[in-house]
C-alpha cells in the first residue's frame, strides 16, 4: 500500500485537524491507561460526523486497512490498543462530543458516541433526570466506548449494566453503511434486535457513532453508609437486611477488602477512615429513591441497628453532608488509582453467583499466593451483583517487570476457580486483547462457534478491532 497516498485520501476526508500522524501527538492513542498495551499506527483518525465514519471505513475497506475504534482509551484489557506492527488506524471519536437531544417526555438523551459519561449525566441532571451508569472514569469515558464494552459500575445491583439503557443506536459497518437506528422506542419486536449485537461487541462488529439512552427520575434523595464487617459471610447478610426492608431503595453495595483500604489511606493521605474499627471487609452501601422525605435515614438507621443487635456489623458511619458522601465513595472508587500507584498489578474482572464470592476469594488468594509468595491480594468490587474486581499487586520486594511476566499463570489460576464456581471471567470491563486467549476454553462449541460466525458474516475481511474478544490469526 501507498501510504502517502492513503493518508492523503483520509486528509481529504476530516481535513488537517482530524489526523493525526506525528509520533509525539499519536503515542497517548497507541497506549492503554494502564500503559501495559504499547502499539503503532499508520495515523489517529479523529472524525466530526457520522458520515465522515463511513467513508472513513469505506476507504479502509478499499486499501484493506484495519481500524482500531478508540473513545475515551479507558480500557483496562487493551480493548482499544493497537499492535506493535503498526499497518492499522486508530479511529478516535473525541470529536463527535454533541448531546443531539433530550427529551424529558419520553426520558431519553439522544448524544453521539465522542459525548463523555460525565458531561452526559450533567445533561441529564440539568433536565431533571438521572443517567444511572456510575463508573470511576466518568470523567474520559466515553458513550461509545460504555456501549461497546456493556460497561457495568456501581449501580448495576439496581438499574441493570450499559445495555439495558440503549433504546437505539446508529451503527457504521465493516462495509460504510450506515445502520440509522436511533428510535426511541420502549417496545420494537420487529425482527431481530440488532442494536443488541453491537452492545458489548468492543467495535469488532460495527463502530457506533450515536445512541438514544433510556434516562431515570433523578434521586432527590440519597442515604451513604460505609460499614465495617467481621467476613464476607457477615456482609452478605448485611445486603440480605436491606433486600428484606426496602429493595427498591438500594443503589449500590460495595466491597472494599483491608488490603484494599490501607492501600488507599497511603496513596491519598489527605483521606481519613471515619471509623474507629479496622476491619478485614468494608462496605460502602447507597441507598436512593426519587421522592423527598422518604424516610430513607429511618431506613438506614433501622438496618444497621438490627444489624448491629445481630453483630453483622462492627462499626459503621453515616454521612452527614455531600462533602463526606463524596468523602466515603473515594474510598471505593480510588481502588484502581491507588493500586496502581503502588506498583505493577494485574486485574481480574470477574464473575461469580453472589453466593459463591467468599469462597471464590479465599480459594483464589491461596492460588496466588502459592504461585507467588508476597503478593498483594487487593479484591474489591460490585458485592451486590457478585462482579468481584480480583486485583493483584506486585510484592513490595519485586521487579514490576518479573510480576508482570507471571500475568498469564495468575490470572490463570484465578479463572480456574472462576470456572469451577460457573462464573465468567470478563463481567464488565470486556475481553480486549488481555483474555482473548481464554475464549476457546471458555465460550467452546456452539457459543463460540456461533460468536465466530456473526463476526465472519458483519466483518468478513476482519478489519474492525482484530485480535480482540479473539485472537487474530491474520498476521
Amino acid at each position: 500500500m501507498d501510504t502517502n497516498s492513503f493518508i492523503h485520501d483520509l486528509t481529504a476526508i476530516v481535513g488537517t485537524q482530524g489526523i493525526l500522524i506525528n509520533p509525539k501527538d499519536t503515542k497517548s492513542y497507541n497506549t492503554d491507561w494502564r500503559e501495559i498495551f504499547r502499539g503503532n499506527s499508520i495515523a489517529v483518525i479523529r472524525p466530526q460526523n457520522t458520515q465522515e465514519v463511513a467513508n472513513i471505513v469505506k476507504l479502509c475497506a478499499q486499501r484493506n486497512v484495519a481500524i482500531i475504534p478508540q473513545g475515551g482509551n479507558t480500557s483496562l484489557v487493551g480493548g482499544a490498543t493497537p499492535p506493535k506492527q503498526g499497518n492499522q488506524i486508530v479511529l478516535s471519536l473525541s470529536r463527535m462530543n454533541k448531546i443531539r437531544n433530550i427529551d424529558k417526555i419520553d426520558s431519553t438523551i439522544t448524544l453521539e458516541a465522542g459525548v463523555i459519561l460525565e458531561e452526559a449525566q450533567n445533561a441529564a441532571k440539568n433536565a431533571g433526570l438521572y443517567l444511572p451508569i456510575v463508573i470511576s472514569s466518568q470523567g474520559s469515558a466515553q458513550i461509545g466506548g460504555i456501549i461497546a464494552t456493556n460497561a457495568g459500575g456501581n449501580n448495576t445491583l439496581r438499574y441493570g449494566n450499559t445495555r439495558e439503557f440503549v433504546l437505539g443506536l446508529e451503527v457504521v459497518t465493516a462495509d460504510g453503511q450506515i445502520l440509522h437506528n436511533l428510535r426511541r422506542l420502549r417496545k420494537d419486536n420487529t425482527g431481530y434486535a440488532l442494536k443488541q449485537i453491537f452492545i458489548g461487541s468492543e467495535g469488532t462488529l460495527g463502530i457506533i457513532t450515536a445512541a438514544v439512552l433510556h434516562l431515570h427520575p433523578y434521586p432527590r434523595s440519597t442515604e451513604v453508609a460505609l460499614c465495617a464487617v467481621p467476613d464476607l459471610d457477615h456482609a452478605l447478610k448485611l445486603l440480605h437486611l436491606f433486600n428484606n426492608h426496602n429493595p427498591a431503595a438500594l443503589q449500590a453495595f460495595e466491597y472494599i477488602s483491608q488490603k484494599g483500604m490501607d492501600l488507599v489511606l497511603k496513596q491519598f493521605p489527605e483521606l481519613k477512615c471515619p471509623l474507629e474499627t479496622k476491619a478485614p471487609v468494608y462496605i460502602v452501601v447507597e441507598l436512593a429513591l426519587p421522592a423527598q422525605g422518604n424516610g430513607l435515614r429511618e431506613l438506614f438507621e433501622t438496618v444497621l441497628e438490627h444489624a448491629f443487635e445481630e453483630e453483622i456489623v462492627l462499626d459503621a458511619v453515616l454521612a452527614e453532608s455531600e462533602t463526606q458522601r463524596q468523602s466515603l465513595w473515594r474510598f471505593r472508587e480510588e481502588q484502581a488509582e491507588s493500586q496502581k500507584r503502588a506498583g505493577a498489578n494485574i486485574k481480574n474482572d470477574v464473575s461469580v453467583p453472589i453466593s459463591s464470592v467468599h469462597e471464590f476469594i479465599t480459594r483464589a488468594t491461596k492460588a496466588c499466593e502459592d504461585l507467588c509468595p508476597g503478593i498483594q491480594v487487593v479484591p474489591f468490587g460490585h458485592l451486590g451483583d457478585g462482579n468481584i474486581h480480583f486485583n493483584l499487586v506486585q510484592p513490595s520486594n519485586d521487579n514490576g517487570n518479573d510480576f508482570m511476566s507471571k500475568s498469564h499463570d495468575l490470572m490463570d489460576a484465578v479463572c480456574a476457580v472462576v470456572y469451577d464456581l460457573e462464573g465468567s471471567f470478563s463481567a464488565e470491563h470486556g475481553i480486549g486483547q488481555l483474555k482473548n486467549y481464554m475464549m476457546p476454553s471458555w465460550r467452546g462449541g456452539a457459543e463460540l462457534e456461533l460468536m465466530q460466525k456473526i463476526k465472519q458474516s458483519l466483518d468478513p475481511r476482519n478489519l474492525l478491532n482484530p485480535g480482540k474478544i479473539f485472537p487474530d490469526t491474520s498476521t
